[in-house]
């Protein structure tokens, strides 16, 4: 394998070792099994990819309260740590390196997705426009419940709890997912955070439950094992902020003095080309490794790495289509096309079975 490219030399993610620079992003392929287990089909997907320098897994749900799709893995029952375990057994086998991503989905969920056929919470009662996924198809999202402050109170040692399983369950550290319209991040951003006690109105008071939630992630993990993801101006389920530069600036000053393992940043808005935030900025107010996300090529990346824009990049539908990505990043070769169609659930197809660059055959 040639070694040329800045992207396949190794680094250091707080006290984690990689081989090179290349993650896969965590990904949502709603593939688990029953009881929200990762099967044997999971196991084969991370093993194949396990040359990438890290794995983030796909989003996983750290309570049965949390979850807000069908057939996404949680980190919250013995069966679901077990199915893990198989997971991060092989992907050791084979040398990698790999993360599970925490996550609570809050407002972004549906009743019928929720034991009891719960309201979803979230940190104030305003409906998100849209549609939840749901096992009886699409249905419209529900006007959540404000979390009161013991709840909120309650979440952490969901989140902590998570945490500890997964040390058990065999992960190298653990990323928060505070992106993406998610809980934490109906917390951070002003247009779905309008509390009026100490966890709205300031940036220090909409970044509190983060930082709680870390705090308790730090009662298993050290720091150096954490990573934070963030999406200072994504769009998606319908999510915003008024001063996205200054919140976001704000954030990673405050997280930089924790000595997290990284800071993941999706750069962007998944739903737009265009963007109003400077990275630079966000990346330069925290004092650890930065992780960039969003549509990087090879070429791209490789200039990222290069001008020290970013320290590490994280790949999504190109790790879905291409398991031996920094193989063929090595040798410049060319790429599978990702298959939409099989992004989200089914089975193989679409999943495992996209050719190797030993195989001549790629799914178009």
């Amino acid at each position: 394998m040639s070694n040329t490219s800045p992207l396949l030399t190794p680094t250091k993610l707080g006290a984690v070792e990689l081989k090179n620079r290349i993650v896969m992003a965590p990904l949502t392929r709603n593939r688990a099994g029953e009881g929200n287990v990762p099967q044997d089909l999971n196991v084969e997907y991370y093993e194949q990819r396990a040359t990438a320098g890290l794995i983030i897994t796909e989003a996983t749900q750290v309570s049965a309260d949390g979850v807000g799709y069908p057939g996404t893995p949680g980190i919250h029952s013995p069966a679901q740590i077990e199915g893990w375990r198989k997971v991060t057994e092989a992907v050791h086998k084979k040398g990698g390196k790999i993360f599970i991503q925490l996550w609570y989905c809050g407002r972004i969920s549906h009743p019928s997705l929720l034991p009891n056929n719960q309201t979803p919470v979230s940190a104030s009662s305003i409906k998100p426009q849209g549609e939840a996924i749901t096992y009886q198809g699409m249905q419209e999202f529900v006007e959540p419940r404000a979390l009161k402050v013991d709840e909120i109170k309650l979440i952490v040692d969901q989140y902590r709890m998570a945490a500890n399983n997964a040390k058990a369950a065999g992960f190298d550290g653990v990323e928060v997912h505070a992106a993406n319209g998610y809980l934490i991040d109906q917390f951070l951003r002003d247009g779905s955070n309008q509390r009026t006690d100490n966890y709205g109105g300031s940036v220090e008071n909409r970044t509190r439950f983060l930082m709680e939630v870390l705090q308790g992630v730090f009662e298993t993990w050290g720091p150096n094992h954490v990573g934070v993801r963030l999406s200072p101006e994504n769009g998606f389920n319908d999510i915003r902020d008024s001063a996205p530069q200054s919140t976001f600036n704000e954030i990673a000053e405050r997280l930089s003095s924790l000595g997290l393992a990284y800071l993941h940043v999706l750069e962007g808005d998944m739903l737009s080309e265009s963007r109003k935030v400077d990275y630079s900025e966000i990346k330069d107010r925290f004092n650890g490794s930065y992780m960039a996300n969003c549509g990087y090529t090879q070429k791209t990346a490789e200039a990222a790495v290069t001008n020290q824009s970013a320290d590490v990049i994280a790949f999504g539908s190109l790790y879905i289509a291409n398991p031996d990505l920094v193989e063929r990043f090595a040798l410049d070769a060319e790429l599978n096309i990702p298959d939409q169609e099989t992004f989200y659930g089914g089975d193989s197809h679409g999943y495992t079975d996209y050719a190797f660059i030993e195989t001549e055959e790629a799914i178009a």
